[in-house]
């Protein structure tokens, strides 16, 4: 039986990787919410504020660690959250073939930790498992919903399948509020500059500014599904304020190829042509490729009322925009 909380004046959330793009952007919306928010990082010798040093006076950080379980429940101690969201992962699906074993740790097994740390607890709460559309690979279905067959293709799509797994087992199990986002490729400004998008944006800008003369990547013709990661982060919060866990296939139910990425991109600094601009290199090509990815969000959108309120176009230039400004 789980003990009820002591009422609090503010609900209070706890954030696993706050730090990534997905975190800071959940941290900037529920702090519009008026919760109290509780970051949890790793130690470092160097602080990563890239994505946080607006939040640095807003939000409290703990120190805690997906790999350590006993800081995962410290972390729960302090916080006494009403709400926690397990964003942290290692998160980059082409680094999970050089490092298969650390991407399971923490990508898997990470959730197993959390998940344990807040049965230890004991206290009643809602939990939010970060999955992936990662998790469906080659898709038997498209687009894909919530009932698509899972087909990881890569180590992270793997772990993040086990994360997603555990996540429902111990819903069933423990009577406990878990509930999974399956969120399909979302970006921001705020993205990571080793993903393709940002590395797309960083490129054009600095092409832009003159400040280089090509951008070099690997497979051009995968399609996904991508959205605005704002727009996602709500559809988070809407899944942990219903009075029923449930999971959720968020997405926009449109498919862009890279090259679809490139041209939108270069069309925004009035480059039509963007071949001479850019080179491919079979070192960014991955072992195990997933084709295309497309979802479909009726469940969300009917039982949720989540939409996505940013257009491709608009999420292209909003990245090119702030990569441009950056550089100047």
């Amino acid at each position: 039986m789980k003990k009820k909380r002591k009422q609090m004046s503010k609900k209070r959330a706890l954030v696993t990787g706050i730090s990534g793009m997905d975190g800071s952007h959940l941290a900037d919306f529920l702090l519009e919410k008026g919760y109290e928010v509780f970051g949890v990082e790793r130690r470092a010798s160097t602080k990563n504020i890239r994505n946080t040093s607006h939040l640095l006076d807003k939000v409290n950080f703990i120190m805690g660690d997906l790999s350590d379980q006993n800081s995962l429940l410290r972390c729960l101690n302090e916080a006494q959250p009403d709400e926690v969201y397990n964003l942290a992962a290692q998160s980059f699906v082409a680094e999970s073939w050089n490092t298969p074993e650390q991407t399971s740790e923490i990508t898997g097994l990470g959730v197993l930790r959390m998940l344990e740390a807040i049965r230890m607890y004991g206290k009643e709460l809602k939990f939010y498992q970060a999955s992936s559309s990662e998790m469906f690979g080659r898709m038997s279905e498209n687009p894909a919903n919530e009932k698509t067959p899972f087909y990881p293709r890569s180590p992270y799509g793997v772990s993040k399948l086990y994360g997603h797994w555990i996540t429902k087992n111990y819903r069933e199990s423990y009577d406990m509020f878990n509930c999974s986002g399956i969120l399909f490729n979302h970006e921001s400004e705020r993205r990571g500059h080793e993903f393709v998008t940002r590395k797309i944006t960083d490129g054009v800008a600095k092409i832009k500014l003159g400040l280089a003369d090509d951008i070099t990547l690997g497979n051009l013709d995968a399609l996904r599904d991508w959205g605005y990661a704002p727009d996602y982060v709500e559809a988070m919060w809407l899944m942990m304020q219903q009075d029923t866990p449930d999971d959720y296939v968020i997405a926009t139910g449109e498919s862009y190829s890279v090259r679809d990425f490139l041209t939108e991109a270069f069309k925004h600094i009035g480059i039509t042509d963007w071949s001479k601009y850019v080179k491919q290199d079979p070192r960014f090509m991955r072992p195990a490729e997933v084709d295309y990815l497309k979802g479909d969000a009726t469940k969300a959108e009917n039982e949720l009322g989540w939409r996505r309120k940013t257009s491709f176009p608009a999420l292209v230039a909003k990245m090119v925009d702030n990569d441009v400004n950056l550089l100047k």
